[in-house]
Parts: C-alpha cells; structure tokens; sequence
C-alpha cells in the first residue's frame, strides 16, 4: 500500500536561487502524480526533499502524517528512486545490480526471489546474468525502476525517468511504471518534461520559479487503461 506525503510551507535556497518558496503539497496514498515545469523550476527539488536527500529551509514535510526523522536512513530505506541516468554498476549483472540496495540489510524475505520476481515483472528475466552494457536504454531503465522496488517501497519517486529513452521506447517506461505501481499499490511522484507521461498520472502539478501555478486532476484515456491493465 502507498503512503501519503505532506508538505507545509516548504522553502528551499541554493545560494541566491530559491529552488522552492513556500511550497505546499498534499499526496493522498496511492496516488500517481506528474510535476511538470522548465528546468529549475523546481521539479526535482521535490522529490530530493521528499526522499529525504536534502533537507528543507523552512516548513515541514510528514510521510503517514508522521515527521521526516532527523536521521533519514530509514526514511529512505522505504523510498525507491529512478532517475534520468540508470546509475547502474557496470560491473555488477543485471540480477546483482537488483539485489545492490538490500544486501547491506538483514531483511525478512529471499533477495534472489524477489529481484528475479521484479525482473520478470519488467520483461527481463531472461537477461538476468547480462551485464549493463549489453543491454539497451530502455533496458537499463527496467533495470533501474526493478533495483528501485526490491524493498518494496510504499513510494516511488522518478526524475525525469523517459528523459534519455527515445520516444517508443519511453512510452514502454510510462505504462510499465503505471503498470507496477498498479499491481504493488505505491503513491508516485515523477518529475517530466514529458507530456504524455504526465497525461497517464492522476494529478498535474505545474511548477514555475519554485511556486505551484497549475494543479489540476488528470483522467488517463481509455486507450492507456487498457494497456495499464494489461501489465499490471
């Protein structure tokens, strides 16, 4: 199940730029949302404060309605995150760059099991012994988003995750992430530039200058269900 996420009155500063001011967001659990905005509007701030990867200025975010912990390790422990780059080990096969996240924890389920049910899950579980460079972009993304749920986060957080796929290719990514985050119950935050992306979430949340100026709830055509549907 999907948590909920709260922030009150965020702000955040880097040097003179102000990358959020006064910033307030509620996320039900369960929900999809796409935070969409220019470069440096203050998309992927969100997401680094929310996963516990910075911290804010001012205001407060809660997680479960519960404030974010002064030591974050847990908190993170329960988050999952894609991003633009794989960020895989080159060294490391498909199967060990899955299992990298847990194997510094004692965790209450079989590693190999999971990782092997999560790389089923994104159509690769017959590349499990393949190593990062012999896979495709699009690939090393399924790759990416399988590491990012062996812990099975209640939330997954994306930034800009279709940005270095072509376009089929990162279509594939948008309904196999819906696709997963339908089938495990996880809230979603993505930050994108990409429309049809955005268009498959359940809420739009538009960012300019590090303030909300558009938030509005989003409907998935039909068409896009159906195919949802079909991977989860």
């Amino acid at each position: 199940m999907g948590t909920s996420v709260t922030l009150e009155s965020v702000s955040r500063s880097y040097g003179s730029t102000k990358a959020l001011d006064d910033v307030s967001l509620h996320f039900e659990a369960g929900t999809a949302a796409a935070l969409m905005g220019h470069s440096g509007a203050g998309k992927s701030t969100v997401l680094h404060l929310i996963g516990g990867m910075d911290l804010p200025d001012s205001g407060h975010i809660s997680v479960d309605e519960q404030p974010l912990p002064r030591r974050l390790d847990a908190h993170r422990r329960r988050v999952g995150f894609v991003f633009q780059r794989f960020h895989l080990l080159p060294a490391l096969s498909v199967l060990d760059n899955v299992l990298a996240p847990v194997l510094p924890y004692q965790v209450d389920f079989d590693r190999k099991a999971r990782a092997r049910e999560l790389l089923e899950a994104v159509g690769l579980a017959i590349r499990e012994r393949a190593l990062p460079s012999e896979l495709s972009g699009g690939q090393q993304q399924r790759v990416a988003i399988a590491r990012a749920l062996i812990g099975r986060p209640p939330l997954l957080l994306a930034d800009e995750p279709t940005g270095n796929l072509d376009s089929a290719t990162g279509q594939e990514i948008v309904e196999l992430l819906l696709g997963l985050r339908e089938r495990y119950g996880m809230t979603m935050l993505i930050a994108t530039h990409n429309p049809e992306l955005a268009a498959t979430c359940d809420r739009l949340i538009k960012l300019a200058d590090g303030k909300i100026v558009r938030d509005i709830p989003v409907t998935p055509s039909a068409d896009m269900l159906q195919r949802i549907g079909r991977l989860g």
